[in-house]
């Protein structure tokens, strides 16, 4: 069973017109194709779906389904075409060639998105390692036009022609610029270590956003903290982590805006976007950020691709809160039912200041659970343990005895081992 519709656009003729095409068991949900491709500044300009169980090893769609997909797209105007995977590089060439026009999978959409997107150095290091990483298998298509040109031997044998010469010196060149790329990453990976590690000696909790791109997770930042990270109504606005202060009750927590995920995220920009992502192994509460305004079975989608690129990445097992955002784009019927299907889920909005004294004080609960009892015996001389602690523990009280100074506190776990050496009792 397949489905296929095209339109053309009513507006000017835009320079890049896709025609999407996809490979489904069942449905012809394209709608984060087409936001990806509105993100890169591509039209489209229609749909093709094929209902079946394995893409065609081949051609990913059927036979069939290919000559179908051609005559669409020429009537629909479309100069590329878009598939809503990714593709094997023999599937790849063969689609052009019975097309007769490129054809880009999900993965380079992703990825040219990002380059875009990119702004410090780090991120376009990332970038560039993933984009290469994706190209190496397919450089084989670069240069059939030199292949043709080695010939055939009067034994019978290939010999070795330019066309050979030059995939195998670039595929070189390519594993060597990664093999330089991921050296460059290892450092920024060890400047993180560095800074991290400053963080921890300040003691202050470490509070992570994370969810689907273009959940808000900016703009919560913004509202929680004053400032002014760049918000836009697209994909992947945000690549690089960024770092704020957030005061609630008089503690200070340092909260982190990190890259979006996405349903079917390419293994390459895990892989890249390693040193960004271990950002969220160690914060000590990930706050998970969902879209309220989708539609139910979208948004249970969304926190499941979350859930299972957290497990990927190592963050499976830490504390969370689920955070409902944009319900200010929602009915109060909706609202409703929110609540009911995520009873656990915090309703805000980051753009209006909804629900915000909630979050901060679901934040302030979360970390309160975190904190270990302690009693501690400290001497007169270690003045500056005792002025840290002041800092950093929650419901501390002291005494001053004979002996030293004998608090009973609320600590970090990490921290309290720090103190286990003035520890009366666990």
């Amino acid at each position: 069973m397949s489905k296929s519709r095209s339109s053309t656009p009513t507006r000017g003729r835009a320079k890049q017109r896709a025609f999407c095409i996809a490979v489904l068991e069942s449905g012809d949900d394209l709608s984060e194709l087409h936001e990806l491709l509105r993100t890169a500044g591509v039209a489209v300009v229609g749909n093709a779906v094929q209902h079946r169980e394995q893409p065609h090893p081949n051609t990913y769609l059927g036979p069939g389904k290919v000559g179908e997909v051609k005559e669409a797209a020429k009537a629909a105007d479309a100069n590329v075409i878009v598939c809503d995977t990714e593709l094997t590089p023999r599937q790849e060439r063969n689609l052009e060639k019975e097309l007769g026009m490129s054809v880009v999978d999900r993965t380079a959409t992703i990825l040219d998105i990002f380059a875009t997107h990119a702004g410090s150095a780090e991120g376009k290091l990332q970038v560039e390692l993933a984009q290469l990483e994706y190209n190496l298998a397919r450089m084989r298509g670069l240069w059939t036009h030199l292949e043709r040109l080695g010939g055939v031997s009067s034994g019978g044998f290939a010999t070795r022609g330019p066309g050979e010469s030059q995939i195998e010196t670039d595929r070189r060149l390519a594993r060597d610029r990664i093999a330089a790329l991921r050296r460059r990453l290892e450092g920024v990976k060890q400047t993180r270590a560095t800074q991290r590690a400053e963080r921890d000696r300040a003691h202050l909790p470490q509070v992570t956003l994370a969810g689907y791109t273009n959940a808000g997770k900016s703009t919560l930042l913004n509202a929680l903290t004053g400032s002014d990270v760049s918000v836009r109504d697209r994909l992947f606005q945000t690549l690089d982590p960024t770092t704020r202060q957030l005061d609630i009750e008089g503690r200070t927590y340092l909260l982190s805006d990190t890259v979006g995920f996405i349903r079917k995220l390419p293994h390459q920009l895990v892989d890249a976007f390693g040193a960004t992502l271990e950002e969220t192994r160690y914060a000590d509460l990930i706050v998970h950020v969902v879209d309220a305004s989708a539609e139910e079975d979208d948004l249970v989608e969304m926190l499941t691709s979350v859930e299972e690129t957290l497990e990927q990445i190592g963050a499976g097992e830490l504390p969370r809160l689920l955070v409902l955002n944009k319900v200010d784009a929602v009915t109060a019927e909706r609202r409703q039912e929110l609540q009911f299907r995520h009873p656990d889920g915090i309703l805000v909005s980051a753009a209006k200041g909804e629900g915000l004294a909630a979050l901060c004080a679901a934040i302030e609960t979360a970390f309160a659970q975190t904190l270990r009892s302690v009693e501690l015996l400290l001497p007169y001389s270690e003045g500056a343990r005792l002025a840290e602690l002041h800092e950093i523990a929650g419901d501390l009280h002291r005494d001053d005895t004979a002996d030293g100074v004998h608090v009973v506190a609320r600590l970090p776990a990490g921290v309290a081992e720090r103190y286990a050496r003035f520890a009366l009792r666990a």
